[in-house]
């Protein structure tokens, strides 16, 4: 019984993950891109200006924009960025980190538009707190309560896999390798921590994903950084196999070049998530006097994540490819990524990454938190967080101590399945997008907006 769901789960998350839905993620991003006249590279230094920038504090919402985007990062900097990238450059050779690159290029037009309709349809609870994303999108603007509870549904499901078991797992796992530490001690600690910022709601979630977010992502960018300047003589040859095995498919599964574009676009999405309704979440809750405003720090999020983060994972990844005679040997995921790290910065290049696995795990659990609870409660009512939170830090233990590959099959599927309601609703709304990214650009002039 249990092998034929299992059978079942791995045909359906196929499917779901085939090529169908990867060219619906990029050809929305494709899309939205000539729609609105290649607006994230155009606006892509006001974009980092909001981020960094000062704000007036009197704008309606729950959390700074900075806040904001620290936790949509916290959720989208994770164990996709290490382990997802090596995993990546196994499947699909080198030339995947090219098209790993490609995907944010576009995915930012995708998460621009998310942000906006995000702060565009959002509502206020009974508490007085904000709450938004797709499925508010999907009811307000296209009036379809149906595909907004099927939204809901997929993401509240998934939050179980994709936020919390899969996350702890990768940590226990992770802790074991480097520490020797049994994997049920993992799971109190990592619960006990989860459970102290996730009931306090998002005010706690965002105030701990400003200070985690930051600091790890700056550490690992760092640690990578070192190990690109004391291998200087590397750097183009490794540019220049990502750039020309990504159209001649060599050292990938089988030396297809399908192989290189199938895993660098599915493990590009799986990383900054651009398409997939789980960002705009958070998005919603942010202080802002416009929707095109949280559009714009929205999309530095992708930027940050995959034109930065992944590439300083898929560089040091084929500067070892390269060493090691173009050969990754017999590893995979993220032992790959922390054996050669080792090998290129000894002694401190292994620490690094298995700090930033369990970090970016644990960022990810709090930030799913929220978007699961988000879509639980627009399902079942706000009287269903409380029992929603302690659920949620249950699975966070479950997940160190279980083998989990039905709920990790299970998490992907759904994961995967949230983007079709939620692209569906870009695409239609493209419209207002565009609306009211030319009313910005006009108040803007008119020195109404800052």
């Amino acid at each position: 019984m249990m092998q034929d769901l299992q059978t079942l789960m791995e045909t359906l998350s196929g499917w779901v993950w085939g090529p169908y839905m990867l060219v619906l993620i990029v050809g929305t991003g494709i899309f939205l891109t000539f729609r609105l006249l290649f607006w994230q590279f155009r606006m892509l230094p006001l974009a980092f200006k909001q981020v960094f920038g000062k704000h007036p504090d009197k704008h309606s919402g729950d959390i700074s924009q900075f806040a904001s985007l620290m936790t949509a990062l916290s959720a989208t900097i994770g164990t996709g960025n290490i382990a997802g990238v090596a995993t990546a450059c196994v499947l699909g050779g080198p030339g995947a980190v090219f098209w790993m690159w490609m995907t944010a290029l576009f995915g930012m037009a995708t998460k621009y538009g998310e942000g906006v309709l995000a702060v565009k349809y959002r509502v206020k609870n009974e508490k007085g707190e904000m709450s938004g994303g797709p499925m508010y999108y999907i009811e307000r603007g296209l009036k379809w309560k149906w595909l907004a509870l099927i939204f809901a549904f997929f993401g509240a499901v998934a939050s179980f896999g994709i936020g919390s078991s899969v996350q702890s797992n990768t940590v226990a796992l992770a802790v074991e390798n480097g520490f020797g530490l049994e994997t049920w001690i993992t799971g109190v600690i990592i619960t006990v921590f989860s459970a102290l910022v996730i009931l306090g709601g998002i005010k706690s979630i965002a105030k701990a994903s400003s200070v985690i977010v930051p600091i790890m992502a700056v550490s690992y960018v760092a640690g990578g950084l070192v190990i690109i300047l004391n291998n200087l003589e590397l750097v183009v040859p490794a540019l220049k196999m990502i750039v020309t095995y990504a159209f001649t498919g060599e050292a990938a599964a089988g030396g297809a070049i399908g192989a290189a574009i199938r895993y660098g676009v599915a493990r590009g999405v799986f990383s900054n998530e651009a398409g997939m309704g789980s960002a705009p979440i958070a998005a919603a809750a942010a202080k802002t006097d416009h929707p095109a405003r949280q559009g714009l720090v929205s999309m530095t999020g992708t930027f940050i994540d995959t034109i930065i983060v992944c590439s300083i994972t898929g560089i040091v990844l084929v500067m070892g490819f390269i060493m090691a005679g173009q050969s990754f040997g017999d590893q995979n995921g993220a032992v790959l990524t922390i054996s050669v790290f080792d090998k290129l910065l000894p002694g401190i290049g292994g620490w690094v990454v298995t700090f930033g696995v369990i970090f970016f795990a644990y960022s990810t659990i709090l930030g799913w938190s929220y978007y699961g609870e988000k879509c639980a409660t627009y399902l079942l009512g706000e009287k269903f967080v409380l029992p929603y939170r302690l659920i949620y830090i249950a699975s966070v233990f479950i997940g160190c101590v279980a083998t989990l590959d039905l709920v990790w099959l299970f998490a992907d599927t759904f994961n995967g399945l949230m983007a079709v309601p939620n692209l569906i609703a870009l695409l239609l709304l493209s419209g207002v997008i565009a609306k009211e990214s030319k009313d910005f650009i006009a108040r803007r002039k008119s020195g109404e907006l800052y």
